[in-house]
């Protein structure tokens, strides 16, 4: 029996670029005697939950951070529940029409004036806690979201060797391996030419083709490799055929990018991230955690170890959307000699909290934390000046921002700044165990019990408000199948603001015969085009006879199956750009290289065939 979901509330208070976020969800236990309920609640990975409470018949229930032991609570009749968490993504009233039925996403964006520009908070710290302390003193947090010269982007975006090392463990079965080889295949086509790739598979054993440059026959032949992929090599062993990429030289002039896909863990961690960490000068790492069994300390690890970023893959998220979101970073050139400096007033010190950037992209915005202790006078001012180089062109942002702290903010910066700390020290305590005598532990412990928000030796324990005794008793068992529990899943965008999406549960439906975006994609071509054929016309929803009745007089056929790919694209896949994005940029170039006359007609003739009205404009033409 299911525990329905009878009424939701959202609330979000936005400052700088976090937000604090209240859920309250009321749910109905219909049965005679207490249940025990899975509650389901991802969170993005930048986020922390800093508030839990429950609230059944008249009983007021919190959570508090206590070091890990074992309780469990009750479940009453009817409970709502409400939950905090703060986020590293973003006082906007929404209401949902009547009758809603919670079977699409609702999305909320925020965009921001001058979002380029380095921004500072500083916070006021707990009046109650110790001065001294990171929740007594005062916190800034300093936000960066760079935008690279376009001559120095358009210089690199063509060139490097792209090693995809894929995890074909029995794990990925399924679904997994399906969205593994969909990813594959967008990232084959989206590569530019003139570059070079290699793709492994592993699991005990590791298969690999060879670093081929990337040509309408290598693609084709990678293709039918990836077609044949299945999750038929064992275990997970990876540290091997990272021993192998490292032992093959580097390709002149084509910097290496390494693009890790993984669900689950591995027993020699520590081993596996020095080695990326060895070879970081050789190469960037962009790392991928699929499902919720993948290793955050091995995702994150050699992420960081290796100059790249780590996405993780959980629940109805799409694969695709994340890598192309990394291989718009690869592209990028490398930052290179970063440093942070603060000048402050003589009174006021600074410890900085986040551990040291080790890669800055475009388009993805990157929080320093730093606790100031000491007073200074209100008209106070400090100063923090970024530097570093990007493809030999050095940079300098300096900010200054007052030492005035912002009041009555709920500790939102302070909690951030501790999640980052915390996560630094868990770090520490993985690779130090039993050589500090545990004081990393102890440090770690009470930082997380301060600021409230939990750790690996921490969980939030249940609480009676009324007389402070932990919830204990003994439970019902139901098992409730997963479709039919309710997920709230925020996620993050940080092109120019913030979209904060909810998922909610749908009905299960077959699996469709195949997708036609993912169709579409296949057809393309190396170069960026497009033949017309009988598969574009499918692909396309029509058929060749009315592909080609409506073909301008004048055209080529190539140049108007391309940009007939390019209106349907832009006309029926615009929510899922961050995949093709990179597809209709190939197709563009390829269109301007042929200085065909007639692209404007092929634009208007398209429209009417899709029953759209794109412009040539919004096509790069």
């Amino acid at each position: 029996m299911s525990v329905p979901l009878k009424s939701i509330e959202v609330e979000l208070q936005v400052r700088d670029h976090v937000a604090t976020v209240v859920s309250t969800l009321n749910y109905e236990n219909k049965e005679d005697k207490p249940s025990e309920a899975v509650f389901v609640f991802p969170l993005p990975g930048d986020a922390a939950v800093c508030h839990f409470s429950a609230k059944i018949r008249q009983t007021q229930i919190v959570a508090e951070v206590k070091e890990k032991q074992k309780v469990s609570w009750t479940e009453g009749l009817e409970c709502t529940a409400a939950i905090n968490f703060i986020s590293q993504s973003l006082n906007v009233s929404v209401k949902l029409a009547a009758g809603h039925k919670f079977d699409r996403d609702v999305e909320l964006l925020i965009y921001y004036k001058d979002a380029h520009q380095p921004t500072a908070v500083v916070e006021a710290g707990q009046a109650s806690a110790e001065p001294g302390s990171l929740m007594g003193d005062s916190v800034v947090m300093v936000s960066l979201y760079p935008e690279f010269p376009q001559s120095v982007m358009s210089s690199v975006a063509s060139c490097g060797e792209f090693v995809f090392l894929m995890d074909r463990s029995g794990s990925m079965s399924n679904t997994r391996i399906r969205s593994a080889k969909d990813t594959l295949l967008l990232l084959l086509k989206s590569l530019p030419m003139g570059c070079y790739f290699n793709i492994y598979g592993f699991g005990s054993r590791y298969e690999h083709i060879f670093p081929v440059e990337y040509t309408q026959q290598t693609m084709e032949e990678a293709l039918k490799s990836v077609e044949q992929i299945q999750a038929n090599l064992g275990g997970t062993a990876i540290l091997e055929p990272l021993k192998h990429i490292y032992s093959q030289p580097c390709i002149p002039s084509q910097p290496r990018q390494l693009f890790v896909f993984t669900d689950g863990e591995v027993g020699n961690t520590k081993e596996v991230i020095d080695l990326v960490k060895k070879n970081s000068d050789s190469h960037r790492c962009f790392s991928f955690g699929i499902g919720e069994g993948a290793s955050s300390a091995l995702i994150n690890g050699m992420a960081k170890e290796g100059g790249g970023h780590a996405q993780f893959i959980t629940g109805t998220d799409r694969m695709q959307a994340k890598v192309m979101q990394s291989l718009r970073f690869a592209l990028q050139p490398t930052v290179v000699d970063f440093s942070v400096t603060w000048d402050l007033p003589k009174e006021v010190s600074v410890t900085v909290l986040s551990p040291p950037i080790t890669a800055l992209f475009q388009g993805q915005r990157s929080l320093i934390y730093a606790q100031l202790t000491g007073q200074s006078s209100e008209a106070a001012e400090g100063c923090v000046t970024v530097k570093y180089s990007l493809a030999g062109h050095p940079s300098e942002n300096q900010l200054h921002f007052s030492l005035r702290p912002a009041e009555d903010t709920g500790l939102t910066v302070h909690r951030l700044g501790a999640r980052t700390l915390i996560r630094s020290l868990e770090l520490e305590e993985r690779e130090s165990r039993g050589q500090q005598d545990g004081e990393v532990k102890k440090k770690l412990v009470r930082l997380s019990v301060q600021s409230g928000v939990s750790s690996s030796f921490t969980a939030f324990i249940a609480v009676n408000k009324d007389n402070s005794r932990v919830i204990q008793g003994p439970l019902v068992r139901r098992n409730i199948p997963t479709p039919s529990e309710f997920i709230l899943n925020p996620q993050t965008k940080t092109l120019s603001g913030f979209c904060l999406i909810f998922d909610f549960p749908v009905a299960l439906l077959k699996q469709p015969p195949r997708d036609p975006f993912m169709h579409l994609v296949s057809l393309q071509k190396a170069s960026g085009s497009w033949l017309l054929d009988p598969d574009l016309a499918t692909a396309l929803g029509k058929t060749s006879e009315q592909v080609e009745k409506i073909k301008p007089r004048t055209a080529n056929s190539e140049v108007w199956a391309t940009i007939l790919a390019l209106v349907w694209l832009h006309a029926f896949k615009v929510d899922a750009k961050d995949e093709w994005e990179f597809l209709a940029m190939k197709a563009a170039s390829w269109i301007h290289a042929q200085n065909a006359p007639c692209v404007s007609e092929c634009v208007e003739s398209g429209n009417v065939l899709l029953g759209c009205g794109i412009k040539k404009e919004d096509l790069g033409l």
